[in-house]
């Protein structure tokens, strides 16, 4: 019995020119929530049916009751109700000349316990060093992700990654040529699967692990890359300083991290590049300061300022983070000083990208002013009061900035002042005149 009618306008005109009359849609066919045409229909344990994705999305935004009748679910098991869905299909059929197409039958979702004995059978297959088992297996996760939302979440909430993630470090550590395959495969699937879990972080971290990432890193192709230089980071987001020493002693790394930047293969590869670096130079690692040093060696200051020239926002405050760092510092800041772009560039970049960027670009004008060696004494002030520092600092101090970024930009002015009536001159450089530094 139809209980109520929902209208649906049909622009489409018949034979004679005259539009076709409204197309109504039955009450029962609507999702509640949305008051959609379901596609899925499954009926709570409060007996109302709703269309799946509404309801789970009501749910998973923390609700605990029945959105049409508000009661309070106790069991959220959620039936497909096959004869209402039959209905549904039959109606689109029937109005096909309307515009409707058929629902297709929806597939039954993964569910906990399927997720679980898959992941088991990944785990046997990686013990048993069987790639190609573990291939058609993670294929078949790959399947069912591809079908819904849901069956991600359910994927990854049931132990997918840190099953994955054993797999790939058993492989890894056999032989990278001879598991190749497998190991792309996984690696491939880890990545929409990210955050990474504590247990997963310990397979991903594992020598044998990070071993294989560099060697995608320098061996694969430009998606290979990606995938591994996103877990790369993924991994290093954990701050474990264990983690940062196993990939240090991996040979090639800093020259590598250092190429991706300067080279700017694909947006990916690149600010995941910076964000790998800046766990490097930040980390509170004993051998902290030689790592700023090897850094700054291979030419990471210049290869900064290159960047901040023209990089988008969320480039650019990704290498002040770095800059910031390595201006902290002895040799980074002598490096800063010989290059023509660095102050003229951070009095530029004031106010002019992000918040955030306006106080690193303070930060890396103090650390070069106050702590100029005596070859350079006065050379940044001064170069910073031509390019028109002073005004610009007091703009930040009017606009708003954090306590930190206030102090040093006081500081700062005061450091300039007495140079301003005779060396002060206000300029507003674009750059057009300075050379790069490559």
């Amino acid at each position: 019995m139809v209980l109520g009618w929902g209208r649906r306008k049909n622009n489409k005109k018949n034979k004679g020119g005259k539009p076709n009359m409204e197309v109504v849609i039955p009450n029962q066919f609507k999702c509640p929530i949305t008051l959609d045409l379901m596609k899925d229909p499954v009926t709570l344990s409060t007996g109302i049916t709703y269309d799946r994705e509404s309801v789970e999305r009501w749910f998973d935004e923390g609700n605990i009751t029945c959105p049409l009748t508000n009661q309070v679910v106790r069991n959220f098991d959620m039936i497909p109700n096959h004869s209402l869905r039959i209905m549904i299909q039959d109606w689109c059929v029937e109005n096909r000349q309307n515009g409707f197409e058929r629902i297709p039958t929806p597939r039954i979702p993964v569910s906990p316990t399927d997720v679980s004995e898959l992941v088991f059978r990944v785990k046997e297959c990686a013990r048993g060093l069987d790639q190609y088992g573990c291939v058609e297996l993670v294929q078949k996760m790959e399947k069912w992700s591809n079908e819904s939302g849901r069956n991600k979440k359910c994927i990854v909430e049931n132990g997918a990654i840190s099953g994955l993630a054993l797999a790939f470090e058993a492989f890894a550590n056999d032989s990278i040529e001879r598991n190749l395959i497998v190991l792309e495969v996984i690696l491939s699937s880890l990545n929409w699967m990210f955050p990474l879990q504590l247990e997963a972080q310990e397979s991903l971290g594992s020598k044998a692990s990070l071993h294989c990432m560099v060697w995608f890193l320098k061996h694969q192709d430009v998606k290979g890359k990606e995938k591994a230089i996103i877990a790369l980071k993924e991994i290093l987001s954990f701050g474990d300083e264990k983690h940062v020493e196993a990939l240090l002693e991996i040979e090639g790394v800093n020259e590598l991290l250092i190429e991706f930047i300067n080279k700017r293969v694909s947006p990916i590869i690149t600010k995941a590049s910076l964000r790998i670096v800046w766990y490097l130079v930040s980390s509170n690692s004993s051998f902290n300061e030689k790592l700023k040093f090897s850094f700054v060696e291979l030419g990471l200051v210049s290869s900064i300022l290159n960047i901040l020239i023209d990089s988008e926002k969320s480039v650019c405050e990704k290498a002040y983070t770095i800059l910031d760092s390595l201006l902290s510092c002895d040799f980074g800041r002598e490096k800063a000083y010989e290059n023509d772009l660095t102050i003229p560039l951070l009095v530029k970049k004031i106010l002019r990208v992000s918040p955030l960027t306006t106080e690193y670009s303070v930060s890396c004008i103090w650390k070069l002013c106050k702590f100029e060696e005596k070859n350079y004494e006065g050379k940044a002030l001064i170069e910073a009061l031509q390019v028109g520092a002073f005004q610009k600092l007091l703009l930040v101090l009017q606009v708003g900035c954090s306590d930190e970024t206030k102090e040093k930009a006081t500081e700062l002015l005061k450091l300039m002042n007495p140079y301003r009536a005779e060396l002060e001159e206000c300029i507003d450089s674009d750059f057009k005149n300075l050379k790069r530094s490559y």
